[in-house]
């Protein structure tokens, strides 16, 4: 397969992953292993990934923009402010200290990643079934307490497979957040901390970026803006319908695959 066609669709695996709650690291490694795509420091996956971060910001432009003028005054947008910096520090603290480790130690896991897909499955599934009503009904309105709950949340997702977009959604809902405004929640709150992953891991690898694979990257960042763009809405009707029971089932699928996969040797 030429190397461009596989970083097109490695681009559209990221980016119709990326805001879904099943793992986009997870979908691009498995990607890439079954493609034979070599990536050498990861440069690739962290240059495409910014592709998605761009797609919700241009979905979310004028908010964005509402908040950012507001950040002077004492308004709503200033508090919202607020909230996304209460929900993206935990993650930040933590990622600083234990980053390194996880990507040492457990990231290209496919047995971490596997039990991560099917634990969070269940967890999914328990949460669809036992939930309390919500109370917060527009992501705008979270309290400042419950997003540094979902900060916290948000931080196990510095395990491959768990899904930043995952933690963040779960935890919204456990904070007592609508399916749609945990959502919701999760994009704004996937600005910042990828921007910050994206910026700490270019830095991290800028050794490896050759301008020989500059076509690559621009395919798979091209690609990966268009499929976010195209996801992020109807994904919000969906759950707002349907809920997150079959992205549970769907976890729990293809966890179980992997860790066949993983104990079989294929991976």
């Amino acid at each position: 397969m030429p190397t461009l066609v596989q970083a097109a669709l490695l681009g559209i695996v990221q980016g119709v992953t990326e805001f879904l709650p099943v793992s986009s690291t997870a979908h691009l490694l498995v990607g890439e292993r079954l493609f034979g795509y070599h990536d050498p420091g990861g440069v690739f996956t962290v240059m495409i990934q910014f592709g998605s971060i761009l797609a919700v910001a241009w979905l979310y432009r004028y908010r964005i923009g509402r908040v950012l003028r507001g950040l002077a005054s004492a308004g709503d947008e200033r508090r919202f402010g607020l909230v996304i910096a209460a929900a993206f520090l935990p993650f930040a603290a933590v990622a600083a200290v234990v980053g390194p480790f996880v990507r040492t130690a457990v990231y290209e896991s496919f047995g971490v990643m596997a039990g991560a897909f099917i634990v969070g499955g269940f967890v999914m599934l328990a949460l669809e079934r036992r939930r309390v009503e919500p109370d917060v009904l527009e992501a705008e309105h979270t309290p400042i307490a419950r997003a540094f709950g979902i900060g916290v949340c948000q931080m196990l997702s510095l395990v491959p497979g768990v899904s930043r977009s995952g933690a963040t959604i779960i935890g919204g809902m456990l904070m007592g957040l609508d399916r749609r405004a945990a959502a919701e929640f999760s994009f704004f709150l996937a600005m910042p901390t990828m921007a910050a992953a994206f910026a700490k891991d270019m830095f991290d690898m800028r050794q490896h970026l050759a301008s020989a694979r500059l076509a690559e990257i621009a395919v798979g960042f091209v690609m990966a803006f268009v499929a976010s763009a195209v996801v992020v809405q109807p994904f919000l009707r969906y759950v707002g319908r349907a809920g997150y029971t079959p992205f549970a089932w769907y976890r729990i699928a293809v966890g179980s695959l992997l860790l066949a996969a993983s104990l079989a040797g294929w991976l």
